[in-house]
């Protein structure tokens, strides 16, 4: 990568050496907050439109399947595009495809807010997820351009705490909108919020953000691109639609033709990799067990708390009859626990206990979870569906914040961009398969009884995941940041 840094404005002569210090400084702080702000899009649209789910659904008369593809469709896409994304910024510079990033973004939010019917709105989404796998891999990038070693530690740490407001305020913030109303624009806003931010972003980005490329960049891998993304679609496709059109053959079919695909696709990896140096995973990180079973906890722990969002905000709303503001308050206690989890408790504990913090989130958020599901049938008091959500929370963050460490931990040098890639891929695929197959368990059950009875089975499988992961935990050496041997 380039070492290049923002080029200064010809300074003054009557400014001082300090004076031009202190302005270049600013200058670059102000490309850091852009990097941030379009961070903060990335993230917040993941989890924002959880809470407009039933108004959307009744704006716009879509089906159930449809409100699961407006969820999936931007997970779906972000996974798929994610390397190559990265590989673009790589050949072509971080701050065009940052700017191209951004520009989609803010066009397709603008198509999301202003969309007549369901399919544009998924057909949005979609653009949506395809411009956030542009845009996000050139953050790294840019602060990597903008920043020394030592001075990056700081400013990604940064980056770890907004990303996780972002995440948790998500639904918070979708609740508000739509509570306040702006313009009588309804669930629209959550989507033209975007518009103006977007638009400060990309001023801001073609002002200050520096110009630079890798002088190594790896060749982009257009059928690798192809084989996961089929197989991920022939996945999706019938865990969404199956259900609503009966169960036809192809239904059946797709799953095991999904298989097919996800074995292709390994092996024109490994192919690849063996022929041309790359391709868009690097196979050889699958020989650490500790990379394995850290994307396999990610991939779960993703599939499980993506879906327990988006049935929760169609629980409390469509079970409980509360208002979008009083959906975006009960996840206040939720997100409180998160950040409890990732910076107070974790921080202390891990130490300590290594990667025993892992089952103890885990089982905590099972815990969490298995409570909220109980206080919504049986006593739906807004208080003591807080106190669970809170404990689930607090679970969660015991997971989020060191499951990323413990993944890349013993991953070579040489392989920490692929590695992490590969970690956020994991990640999106989680969010996707969490729409579409827990969202799916809370329709079909919903077809047969209530909404709280359909919660109680989504739950009940969102356990079944977490358990999953203390299980895989328990494979993971506790001392795993220290050097092997």
């Amino acid at each position: 990568m380039s070492s290049e840094t923002i080029p200064p404005h010809p300074p003054s002569p009557l400014l001082s050496e300090v004076g031009v210090a202190q302005l270049l400084g600013y200058r670059r702080r102000l490309a850091f907050t852009t990097v941030i702000l379009a961070l903060v899009l990335e993230i917040v649209d993941t989890t924002i439109v959880n809470t407009a789910l039933p108004a959307i659904q009744r704006g716009l008369g879509a089906s159930e399947s449809a409100t699961q593809w407006v969820v999936t469709g931007y997970f779906l896409m972000f996974a798929i595009l994610l390397v190559a994304g990265g590989r673009l910024g790589d050949l072509y510079g971080y701050r065009r495809l940052f700017l191209v990033g951004v520009g989609g973004f803010t066009l397709a939010s603008l198509a999301c807010g202003l969309a007549p019917d369901a399919t544009t709105l998924i057909a949005a989404r979609f653009a949506q997820g395809a411009a956030a796998a542009i845009m996000a891999p050139q953050m790294i990038a840019l602060v990597q351009l903008m920043y020394s070693p030592l001075e990056r530690v700081a400013r990604l740490a940064v980056f770890g705490l907004v990303g996780g407001l972002a995440a948790i305020g998500g639904p918070i913030l979708g609740g508000l909108l739509i509570a306040a109303n702006p313009a009588g624009l309804g669930w629209r806003v959550v989507f033209l919020i975007n518009l103006p931010i977007g638009l400060v972003a990309l001023v801001a980005g073609w002002w200050l953000l520096p110009r630079g490329r890798s002088p190594h960049a790896l060749r982009l891998d257009p059928i690798g691109t192809l084989l996961l993304g089929a197989a991920l679609i022939a996945l999706l496709i019938p865990a969404i639609e199956g259900r609503a059109l009966g169960w036809p053959w192809w239904s059946l079919a797709l799953p095991v033709a999904s298989v097919i695909l996800a074995i292709a696709f390994w092996r024109h990896s490994v192919r690849r990799t063996a022929r041309v140096g790359s391709a868009l995973i690097a196979p050889e990180l699958f020989a650490a067990p500790t990379f394995r079973l850290g994307l396999s906890m990610t991939l779960l722990f993703a599939t499980a708390t993506n879906g327990f969002l988006l049935v929760l905000s169609m629980v409390l709303q469509r079970g409980l009859g509360m208002s979008p503001l009083d959906t975006a308050l009960l996840h206040l206690p939720f997100g409180l626990g998160v950040m409890a989890g990732i910076a107070l408790i974790g921080p202390r504990v891990l130490p300590r206990v290594g990667t025993g913090l892992l089952i103890f989130g885990a089982l905590t958020m099972a815990l969490g979870l298995a409570g909220t599901a109980a206080a919504v049938a049986f006593a739906p008091i807004p208080e003591l569906i807080a106190a669970t959500l809170a404990l689930s929370g607090i679970g969660m963050g015991c997971i989020t914040g060191p499951l990323g460490p413990v993944t890349l931990a013993r991953v070579d040098r040489g392989h920490a961009g692929v590695a992490g890639g590969m970690h956020n891929g994991a990640q999106q695929i989680g969010g996707a398969l969490g729409a579409a197959v827990i969202g799916s368990l809370f329709f079909a059950i919903l077809d047969h009884g209530g909404a709280q009875r359909a919660f109680g089975g989504a739950v009940a499988l969102d356990i079944v995941l977490l358990a999953a992961v203390a299980l895989l935990a328990r494979f993971l050496p506790g001392a795993i940041f220290l050097p092997e041997g």
